[in-house]
């Protein structure tokens, strides 16, 4: 499981039956800062992952890829690789809150 920042949506109104219906959701992964491991620094890359739970644009959520993004209800036979399962409530490093979905 990954960390990332939802930073937008995809629309495609061509695409999978099998995923047809399923909200796509643009993902910046995070990382924990190095220099300063109460922050987090954003990837390079970016993902695009089926949202299974619901997520918003600058949420912080849980993203699963590769056979694990199947696993999740109703993924089984959907072409995927990237999948939301979970919307994050806070992130704690070594005893210390880094992120707080009440503080965004």
């Amino acid at each position: 499981m990954f960390l990332a920042k939802v930073e937008g949506s995809v629309v495609s109104t061509k695409k999978d039956a099998n995923i047809s219906g399923r909200k796509l959701l643009i993902l910046r992964p995070q990382l924990v800062d190095d220099k300063d491991p109460t922050k987090f620094k954003p990837g390079s890359n970016t993902v695009i992952a089926v949202d299974t739970v619901g997520a918003g644009v600058g949420e912080l959520v849980l993203f699963t890829q590769g056979s694990s993004a199947r696993l999740a209800p109703n993924m089984k036979e959907s072409p995927v690789d990237a999948v939301v399962i979970g919307i994050v409530d806070t992130v704690d490093v070594f005893g210390k809150q880094i992120y707080s979905a009440r503080q965004e």
